[in-house]
């Protein structure tokens, strides 16, 4: 196959285009800033998407779905959201086109279709919903409306990368309306932990949970919760949101409820999501020069087999033994993939693959049949051995659990070695410069000086962990007194 990919320490960036692209996750698209999903990319999100729904549905959530379209006096009424989107709008100003008289084949807009309100492709979907909310919601027994939609939102981002910064991106958004501020802060961190837990056991990602500084909330949140993993270079990754907007969008639309005292109270909310960002966190996070790795729980594929033969026979005979072992495996649930395919040969197979990350691969050729046996090779660590075919089931199923857990335990490794404490601003600048990783360091709490970091160093306040124990410090750079440290760290 050649050197199919650029190596990650020649350029990480390069490395992880490369991979998105040879390992057939996704394509640039005749849109700008906009990609395509292939069909393998698209399986992954699937595995992933229906295991966060499960999650959803299993904490008393229901899907629905809610126009893409927003009217902009809509999207401008809570203005600290409208604000804080703003700069990222497509807007919808006409709804007709009509042949260009000077140009034949030619289209131009039709003025005569303006549309009396401009409409925004949502960027997210608070207002919309809060819209209808204040139509689904007059007494307390209306509450809690628990509701989360599966989605395509749009954010014209200028500089965009496949998967973690795209003009147009999938996502799930959460929307949830209580009856009190106690209700709505616990689904915040219930949601948050949802996340957590669907990327540190699904994705293999370990993950840090806590608190955005203000700097840092969504805009129109009363406070913004979040997770941020770690990449192989350094870089954090926000990898899920959650959101206690406490009563700002009750207030902007109006969405009062009868309490159990007959009094008129403002519904309390919430909003999270994660997006198919999460895939590049994946990518970045376990993959090597080699292509990716990806965790048994979510691969499209978890084991491949490839058969080795020379003549229609031996193929018959292989094929014949290999359905038997597929039907066993599929019995006990286990995503497998038989490839007899002649237009490549074993050695490429092999490479394709392993560039695609699937966690087993068997090879199973003449010989092995006369021998009952398979050579079973393990994804991660690349280790090959001969296995009896009487135990295979076994033996695949402690790799699929064995892989994931191994995968994780090496991510967390390399999360615990990268997070440094530091007292001083010199120690600071040296650790993002020569380290990477998360610095740990007090800070006054103010959002001048976090500006000023940003400005200095480009790392910003990831988040102030939730486990953050209270310590009597001082600010790295103004050496004010601080209550506690706070994460820092350059990211995506």
């Amino acid at each position: 196959m050649g050197k199919a990919i650029t190596a990650r320490n020649e350029d990480y960036s390069q490395w992880y285009n490369d991979l998105i692209l040879k390992s057939e996750l996704a394509d640039y698209s005749a849109v700008r800033g906009c990609m395509i999903i292939k069909p393998y990319g698209y399986a992954l999100w699937e595995n992933m998407r229906d295991a966060l729904d499960k999650m959803f549905k299993d904490t008393g959530h229901v899907n629905a779905y809610f126009p893409l379209f927003v009217p902009k006096s809509l999207f401008e009424a809570e203005e600290q959201n409208a604000e804080g989107f703003a700069k990222e709008c497509a807007v919808v100003t006409h709804y007709r086109l009509k042949s260009d008289p000077d140009k034949k084949g030619k289209l131009i807009v039709d003025e005569e279709a303006k549309l009396e309100e401009e409409l925004i492709v949502r960027p997210t979907s608070e207002a919309i919903i809060w819209n209808t909310y204040k139509n689904w919601i007059q007494s307390y027994r209306d509450l809690p409306i628990l509701i989360n939609q599966w989605a395509n939102v749009v954010r014209w981002e200028m500089r965009t990368r496949l998967f973690l910064r795209t003009a147009e991106f999938l996502w799930q958004e959460g929307h949830t309306a209580h009856a009190t501020k106690e209700e709505a802060l616990f689904e915040a961190r219930q949601m948050l932990d949802v996340y957590a837990d669907f990327v540190e056991n699904f994705m293999a990602v370990p993950v840090i949970k806590g608190s955005k500084t203000p700097n840092e909330r969504f805009a129109g949140a009363e406070d913004t919760l979040c997770i941020e993993a770690l990449m192989q270079d350094g870089k954090a990754l926000q990898a899920g949101t959650s959101h206690f907007l406490g009563q700002n969008f009750a207030k902007a639309f109006d969405v009062k409820f009868s309490d159990k005292n007959n009094k008129l109270e403002y519904v309390w909310a919430t909003s999270w999501g994660v997006s198919t960002r999460l895939i590049g966190a994946l990518v970045m996070a376990h993959s090597d020069d080699d292509g990716l790795i990806l965790p048994p729980k979510i691969a499209p594929h978890q084991v491949v087999i490839v058969p080795i033969y020379k003549n229609d026979e031996q193929r018959a005979a292989i094929a014949h033994k290999v359905n038997e072992i597929t039907a066993s495996l599929k019995q006990l649930g286990i995503r497998v993939k038989y490839d007899d395919s002649d237009n490549a040969r074993p050695g490429w197979k092999f490479a394709e693959y392993e560039m695609k990350g699937v966690p087993v691969r068997i090879a199973i050729g003449p010989k092995d049949l006369e021998n009952n046996t398979a050579e079973i090779a393990r994804r991660d660590t690349k280790e090959k051995k001969t296995i009896s075919l009487d135990n295979i089931m076994g033996e695949v199923i402690y790799l699929l659990t064995d892989i994931q857990s191994n995968i994780f335990n090496k991510a967390k490794k390399h999360l615990d070695d990268h997070i440094t404490r530091v007292n001083t601003w010199e120690e600071f600048v040296d650790v993002l410069e020569n380290k990477t990783g998360f610095v740990s360091a007090h800070w006054d709490g103010t959002g001048e000086t976090e500006e000023k970091i940003k400005e200095l160093t480009k790392a910003t306040i990831r988040c102030i962990p939730f486990d953050a124990e209270q310590e009597e410090g001082v600010c790295v750079l103004t050496g004010k007194p601080s209550k506690q440290r706070v994460l820092f760290a350059k990211a995506y």
